[in-house]
């Protein structure tokens, strides 16, 4: 797979792209933050069904989730795994609690030390110092924070280990075919976490000229070569909101959420808004493009974009 951040035109599908990156046993790592959240990549990977997959998420993770509870992931990395107003991970908590479908490993972090995590793998340092952790029970549940002492003031100290994944997968506002990505607004880690990654998939509300990217080149918070594939995927957020794209559809998330509080309701809606949508268009379909062109309306009265 060398090469492809050299290439001038990274267009892909979003189905070729998970197929050419993600691979049975890869450490993969979702951007978003707050919204941002890339489901429909999340949906791609269950429909391809790779296995043993190591998932790094900050908050809230849904794909994370959602992936557990198809039984793809082995271990996972995360500050929290919930689903913002719509409530809390219930494939998670069947996992630890009860094994179902698997089991996984837990390796629990504060929002703020994945920050650090990310930070860096983006430095290509190995750990990350912070003191943010000692009034935390997290280093007595998690082996790799590191109490040690500041070899400067002599005083404790905690480590957390970097974020060098193989696959980061992020949503973002807009990009071009080279891969050079603007965000408008919030950029959660994602700049920091493109570059740990060894090979980044780019989702983008739209897919603009060069041109209309250096018009703004202070927006550019991911250059073209930490990028190996895009794909134009508006919505691909939701049913989260992507901030001056479209705001969060909250009754569509409560409806998918009360679902997923049983195995047998979460099993009926990925037969139902996964495998039996082929593709993003028939998610999107089967949605209503009316219902989502009103989310854009809300969005726009409230956060008018002026780029």
């Amino acid at each position: 797979m060398e090469g492809f951040r050299k290439k001038n035109d990274k267009r892909m599908s979003l189905k070729d792209a998970i197929a050419t990156f993600v691979k049975d046993g890869c450490v993969l790592a979702f951007g978003g933050f707050g919204g941002e959240q890339n489901t429909q990549a999340a949906y791609e990977i269950i429909r391809q069904k790779p296995q043993n997959l190591t998932v790094i998420g900050d908050s809230p993770s849904e794909q994370m989730d959602m992936l557990i509870g198809a039984g793809l992931v082995k271990k996972a990395e995360f500050a929290y795994c919930s689903y913002a107003l719509a409530g809390l991970g219930h494939n998670l908590r069947r996992s630890v609690e009860k094994g179902i479908p698997i089991k996984v490993e837990v390796e629990e972090y504060s929002n703020y030390t994945m920050g650090l995590r990310y930070l860096a793998g983006a430095m290509n340092i190995p750990y990350m110092p912070t003191r943010s952790l000692l009034g935390s029970d997290l280093p007595t549940y998690n082996s790799k924070i590191i109490i040690t002492v500041d070899p400067y003031e002599r005083n404790p100290i905690a480590l957390v280990p970097a974020v060098r994944p193989d696959v980061a997968i992020m949503h973002v506002n807009r990009c071009d075919q080279r891969g050079n990505v603007q965000m408008f607004g919030f950029t959660a880690s994602n700049e920091n976490l493109a570059r740990a990654a060894k090979h980044t998939i780019i989702t983008a509300e739209e897919i603009v000229p060069t041109e209309k990217i250096r018009q703004y080149s202070n927006l550019t918070v991911i250059p073209e070569f930490f990028v190996d594939a895009v794909a134009e995927i508006p919505f691909a957020s939701h049913p989260w909101n992507m901030p001056y794209s479209y705001a969060y559809d909250i009754p569509f998330h409560r409806q998918q959420l009360k679902r997923f509080e049983t195995r047998e309701g979460f099993i009926k809606w990925l037969d139902e808004w996964v495998f039996g949508c082929p593709d993003h268009k028939a998610y999107c379909e089967k949605v209503g493009w009316h219902r989502l062109n009103a989310l854009v309306t809300v969005e726009r009265k409230f956060s008018p974009m002026i780029y």
